[in-house]
């Protein structure tokens, strides 16, 4: 347990080596990680209270960052469970699992359609499909009974590793990050930051932190019923899923079914106290191109999105002007060079007035 505890503090301090809270931890790492540990087994474990502030990224956001002390029992809890969890969730259900993620998604949806038009012989369709406010509107008594069934099944007999994980999670999801918490940042902008969007307003009982890497494997524990109800119950074969985001792939013929489908879709997300997005839903011919995680998807090529194509120009139009940095340069590089987008990023140099080498 020291080891894995140890682990998680490495875990947890990438990204975040130099940061003030991650500084100070550090000064005494045993001292500090002997007192956690000595916390969470005896059961006297308590999230500290870290800071909230607003952001535009690209949309305005609120931003819960925790204690560096916190991040390290949030590693801790999914070292432990995390495997058991990955082995059981569904397939396709990509956001933050090793081996996935946003590229393998995009891949994932292109391979779906290809299949389904038989290599692009017939017409498809996609539907996508969002929850409306879905880290915002979690019931946390519903994570707490759904990671309750995990722990059940993962260890039948009880035991040491039961009670503690029984504790850990029941502390870290009925923990109410806006108590206490210090909020940073000007009146303007949190007064543009919609309530909707907002841990601040929701009623007692709902939302977790979007941040926490307990808050990502919980997104993915939760909806994993209903990944097999769009499979396994409504019959949809070539459906995904990122995080709040999903889609439906079906042939012309399937697609009257798909609509009928669309209410009953709408009452299994509010059996489960969610809602299905009013206006974030699209059926989409696939010679139109599909966006999905930031490339379009058409027949036989993918390119970036125009948000990505936009960022992209933004940072290099900076960069040009002496203020931005080559390391992101090179990241929205390595990730465009997925796409058919050699042209795009040569006309967006040119642009600013640099020469574009691939």
């Amino acid at each position: 347990m020291h080891a894995l505890l140890y682990r998680a503090f490495r875990e947890a301090a990438r990204n975040k080596r130099g940061t003030r809270d991650e500084s100070l931890f550090e000064m005494n790492l045993f001292e500090n990680l002997e007192i956690l540990f000595a916390e969470i087994m005896n059961g006297t474990y308590k999230p500290g209270r870290g800071i909230a502030f607003v952001i535009k990224d690209p949309v305005i956001r609120e931003v819960f960052a925790a204690p560096f002390r916190d991040r390290i029992a949030h590693h801790f809890l999914y070292l432990l469970v995390v495997e058991w969890w990955d082995k059981r969730l569904s397939f396709d259900a990509y956001s933050c699992r090793v081996g996935k993620g946003t590229l393998f998604g995009i891949y994932r949806l292109r391979d779906m359609i290809r299949k389904c038009s038989r290599n692009y012989t017939r017409k498809v369709y996609i539907a996508k499909f969002d929850i409306q406010g879905y880290f915002m509107s979690l019931p946390r008594r519903g994570l707490y009974e759904r990671v309750m069934w995990g722990l059940d099944q993962q260890f039948p007999r009880g035991g040491p590793k039961y009670d503690l994980l029984k504790f850990l999670w029941h502390e870290i999801i009925f923990d109410d990050p806006t108590v206490g918490v210090q909020k940073r940042g000007g009146r303007n902008k949190w007064r543009r930051l919609p309530r909707t969007k907002s841990l601040f307003y929701q009623p007692i009982g709902r939302g977790i932190v979007i941040g926490n890497l307990s808050s990502q494997l919980l997104s993915n524990i939760y909806l994993d019923p209903f990944d097999r109800f769009m499979k396994f119950e409504l019959g949809f074969k070539y459906y995904g899923r990122y995080v709040d985001d999903f889609y439906v792939v079906v042939t012309e013929e399937q697609l009257p079914y798909l609509k009928e489908c669309v209410k009953i879709i709408e009452m299994k997300l509010l059996e489960m106290g969610l809602i299905l997005h009013p206006r974030k839903r699209s059926i989409q011919d696939m010679n139109k191109g599909v966006a999905f995680l930031g490339a379009v998807i058409y027949p036989r090529r993918i390119v970036p999105s125009r948000r990505l194509r936009n960022n992209f120009y933004k940072a290099l139009q900076t960069y040009e002007m002496g203020y931005g940095d080559e390391e992101t340069i090179i990241s929205y590089m390595g990730l465009m060079k997925h796409y058919n987008s050699k042209k795009i990023m040569a006309r967006i140099f040119d642009q600013v007035g640099l020469e574009f080498e691939f």
